[in-house]
């Protein structure tokens, strides 16, 4: 016995109701001219039949979705969790809906591009992924405008969204001068990424400005464990430092767990630890570090000003560029003298 319950139509609900098809289409179009009571009779029919309005087929057949494909990599990363929370609640805002498509890391396997371009959504927001130029291309073609999120790229082949890492960097390193620290670190993170060279830069060209030595370098390639990996051969090192700037927040709380659990020193006295993107976790007691904020409620509010630009020309790309603030907490030993002007 076939128990499948075949699929209500319109023109199921237009021969119960005794109407035409273009009157159910009113009846579900908010806004529309229909007299009430034949509305009514409508929906009472759609009732009893148990029709619900496909609101992706109808969106189409006015040629678009009202979707947007978010594409992210590192779901274990505070901050984009927090933005894939805003991300979620300001579309819906905007009567946009949200499809994720998970990508292996930067770097790593993107998107299926026949997945992404099936569901012909209104545009692409990659956080913190790179894409291909296969990618770009073939998104370009389909008029699918790409919006990197905390990332940028050379071949301008697309929009993005990104803090101003540079000046973050170097606040960060005005900062840990003035706490009197003569041997610092940079812990990297993805090699090859925009957002870790920028810091990078930032942090040791500020440094070099102010005639102090270049820090010493390791890479926890944004990952907790090789953070805390990278966190113990820094801190076993004979001219071990005495402060490590973290290109993010989950590699600062990896390397406050080395150093004050496994090596017992006392963050903020003895070493200085500072992250990037006030994470909510970094203001947690147990934490309390030191960080640069990211301001996620901007950025993503730029993102969803893009999408609504580019979807009128998703060739007029622009990149945004957000002004974040340093955020001291107690990982990180308070000023001794007069900080330098930058």
């Amino acid at each position: 016995m076939n128990t499948e319950r075949s699929v209500v139509t319109w023109a199921d609900v237009a021969r119960e109701a005794g109407v035409s098809q273009a009157a159910v289409s009113r009846a579900f179009t908010p806004g529309a001219s229909i007299a009430p009571d034949t509305r009514e009779r409508i929906i009472a029919a759609a009732s009893r039949l148990g029709y619900r309005p496909n609101p992706l087929a109808r969106s189409l057949m006015r040629g678009r979705s009202n979707i947007v494909g978010v594409g992210v990599g590192d779901l274990a990363n505070p901050f984009f969790v927090q933005t894939l929370q805003l991300l979620s609640d300001t579309l819906d805002g905007a009567s946009l809906r949200l499809m994720l498509f998970p990508v292996e890391g930067d770097g790593g396997a993107e998107p299926s591009i026949s997945e992404i371009l099936h569901y012909r959504i209104d545009a692409l927001v990659l956080l913190s992924v790179s894409p291909s130029s296969t990618l770009t291309e073939e998104c370009r073609k389909a008029r699918v405008p790409v919006i990197l999120y905390n990332r940028t790229n050379q071949a301008h082949d697309a929009s993005s969204v990104v803090g101003n890492n540079e000046t973050g960097a170097r606040a960060i390193a005005a900062h840990l001068l003035a706490g009197g620290h003569q041997r610092m670190a940079f812990l990297s993170g993805t090699p090859g990424s925009s957002t870790n060279a920028e810091r990078e830069a930032g942090f040791i060209g500020y440094l070099a400005e102010q005639g102090s030595g270049a820090p010493l370098r390791d890479c926890g390639h944004y990952d907790f464990d090789a953070a805390m990996a990278a966190t113990r051969r820094l801190l076993l090192r004979k001219d071990r430092p005495d402060a490590i700037f973290c290109a993010n927040d989950t590699m600062a709380i990896a390397a406050i767990n080395v150093a004050r659990h496994e090596l017992g020193l006392d963050v903020g006295r003895e070493i200085s630890i500072a992250g990037y993107d006030n994470v909510p976790m970094a203001a947690w007691p147990i934490f309390s570090l030191t960080s640069f904020s990211q301001p996620a409620e901007q950025m993503v509010a730029e993102t969803l000003r893009l999408i609504h630009a580019l979807r009128g020309d998703p060739e007029q790309h622009e990149n945004v560029v957000t002004e974040g603030r340093l955020l001291i907490r107690t990982s990180t030993r308070p000023a001794r003298f007069r900080q330098v002007n930058r």
